[in-house]
């Protein structure tokens, strides 16, 4: 019976024994690339597994008991019992069989530009780039700041950051899975510190969020022929060399006129290896954002305009107020927010997301 109803469960859990008769395999345990392939798609497949076996230990231990009631009465109540936490099991099982993101287990490349607002609006960018920095310590992330232009007051016109999981995570534990949600304009109201009047104004920031490609991954390819590459001397805040070798790098995406500059690594090479692997995780991007357009799937995509009007979260300092406007969350414990308490309000996107796919999964 739990082998009829659930026949997705049953491919899902042949794929991830066959993964881990691969994984087993000495030509796959020496090859790093191999391994983190099979072990993302081994943690995808997990929950499926995990519910399905649940499901399927429930449904056994049922069967057997209502065999057994028939010659003892105890047997009856404890059939009754595990009736009723039938249901259970198979919503979570169904819940587990909906579609993820495929992204979910990837680490995230993250741009933070200062948008409307001037100085002030550079202040608020830093605070949001120690806002994420917080969460993902919080969460046993790593940051790397691969480039950042910062300005005299302390604020920051735009950096980029890599934020890395360790190990292999389940899919809802992944760094794309939670912060994917955070593309989009952030708007802030506050009094500025260079305000003398004591008035409070309004600026933005913009956030990019793009899963990061593996170095190895083979569904992007980029022809060395479509790019253009400039070398130039890294330069820290108010233009102040930090070194005198030519080390920066600024590549160029020809066919898409994307562009990447990376100087915070240490030499030439380093920067060209990093610039390829960000270029990389933006053409990956972009092929999965056209993938979702054609499938008229685009629940989350991205503000890639710094209009105030287009915001999708809004800081209010005066009232402590946090407010995301694609799920009416609201809290008034922005300080703690701001210092990476920022679990709550992505899980009201999470949970907006999963009820989306849920209502699509029961239209089908």
């Amino acid at each position: 019976m739990a082998d009829e109803q659930f026949p997705a469960a049953l491919t899902a859990l042949e794929e991830y024994r066959n993964i881990e008769q691969q994984m087993a395999q000495p030509e796959a345990a020496s090859n790093l690339d191999t391994m983190r392939k099979l072990g993302r798609r081994h943690a995808q497949l997990s929950g499926i597994v995990t519910a399905y076996q649940q499901y399927r230990a429930l449904a056994d231990d049922l069967e057997a008991a209502r065999e057994m009631a028939a010659d003892d009465a105890d047997f009856a109540a404890e059939a009754k019992r595990l009736e009723d936490k039938l249901p259970a099991a198979q919503e979570r099982l169904r819940t587990a069989l909906i579609p993820r993101d495929p992204d979910d287990a990837r680490d995230v490349i993250m741009e933070i530009k200062a948008g409307t607002g001037g100085e002030e609006a550079a202040l608020f960018a830093g605070d949001l780039l120690r806002m994420y920095t917080r969460y993902a310590e919080k969460r046993g992330w790593s940051v790397t700041v691969q480039s950042e232009n910062a300005t005299e007051l302390g604020g920051v016109k735009d950096v980029q950051l890599a934020i890395r999981a360790k190990g292999t995570p389940a899919p809802e534990d992944g760094v794309w899975a939670s912060l994917k949600y955070e593309g989009g304009v952030h708007r802030v109201q506050r009094i500025p510190v260079t305000e003398s009047q004591g008035r409070i104004q309004t600026s933005a920031a913009g956030v990019l969020v793009f899963p990061e490609a593996d170095e190895d991954d083979d569904e992007i390819e980029i022809d060395p022929k479509d790019l253009k590459i400039d070398i130039f001397m890294s330069s820290g805040p108010g233009g102040q060399s930090v070194n005198t070798t030519y080390s920066a790098v600024r590549m160029t995406h020809i066919p898409t006129g994307i562009v990447v500059s990376m100087q915070d690594e240490k030499s030439q090479i380093q920067n060209r290896a990093a610039a390829l692997r960000v270029l990389k995780s933006r053409l990956l991007a972009m092929k999965h954002e056209q993938e979702a357009a054609e499938a008229a799937d685009m629940r989350h995509s991205q503000v890639r305009s710094l209009d105030r009007s287009e915001r999708i979260r809004t800081y209010n300092f005066p009232e402590n107020r946090i407010v995301d406007h694609r799920t009416n969350y609201k809290a008034y414990n922005l300080d703690a927010v701001l210092d990476g308490d920022l679990q709550a309000v992505i899980d009201s996107d999470v949970q907006a997301d999963e009820q989306q796919r849920l209502a699509q999964q029961s239209d089908q």
